[in-house]
């Protein structure tokens, strides 16, 4: 990836849009390679215009965030998406989360949060909010199955609970006394063996299977 991270906003509200290009634009190597007005366009534009993040509003008319986030996550070697959205105990962030965005922020986030949420995603981490997840998934109540969860084994596993704390490799090398190859190397595992995207959908995959206690 260049140094510039190219992000694409998604609101179908033309203040909220303005407001953030005011703050992307602002911020060195970061610039707006693009606006969308509604999911489908934001899929469009996307596939066209390539950028490195998406800032994805979920509630849209036509195509919402939710379908365009599972579109443009499915392909290989999209976008990272980041929900932005008003609630964050919303049915609508749930599913965008499953649906492979990598995390989200609400609107009334800070100009800092935002920047540095673009340039977290970008560096191919997540925006794990484990209280706010582990919410999402409590208020549901209900599980599912994970195929690949019973492949883990036992280190993946203790691994997979710690990144459900939020916790970051190097705190995960640090609570299990490895190095942070290691971890790096079974985090990979757990992705691969959930067929998650990224720690986020892990995350949500090891909740809604039981394996980690929302409660």
């Amino acid at each position: 990836m260049s140094t510039n991270i190219g992000v694409l906003l998604a609101d179908d509200e033309d203040l909220i849009r303005t407001g953030l290009r005011i703050i992307v634009e602002s911020e060195p190597g970061l610039s707006v390679v693009g606006e969308a007005a509604d999911g489908a366009a934001a899929v469009s534009l996307a596939r066209s215009l390539r950028p490195d993040v998406v800032l994805m509003d979920v509630r849209m008319p036509a195509v919402d965030g939710i379908q365009a986030t599972r579109a443009l996550t499915a392909a290989e070697g999209g976008p990272k998406v980041v929900v932005v959205t008003t609630f964050e105990n919303d049915d609508y962030v749930y599913e965008a989360l499953r649906a492979g965005a990598s995390g989200f922020l609400l609107k009334r986030a800070r100009a800092d949060e935002l920047v540095q949420a673009i340039r977290v995603v970008a560096a191919g981490e997540s925006l794990l909010f484990p209280g706010a997840i582990r919410s999402l998934v409590a208020a549901r109540g209900a599980t599912r199955a994970v195929p690949g969860i019973d492949r883990l084994t036992a280190r993946e596993g203790d691994v997979l609970r710690l990144m459900a704390r939020g916790l970051s490799n190097a705190e995960i090398a640090a609570e299990l006394h490895v190095g942070t190859e290691t971890v790096k190397t079974h985090v990979g595992n757990v992705l691969a063996k959930l067929g998650a995207r990224d720690r986020t959908q892990a995350v949500v995959a090891a909740y809604e299977s039981g394996f980690v206690s929302p409660r």
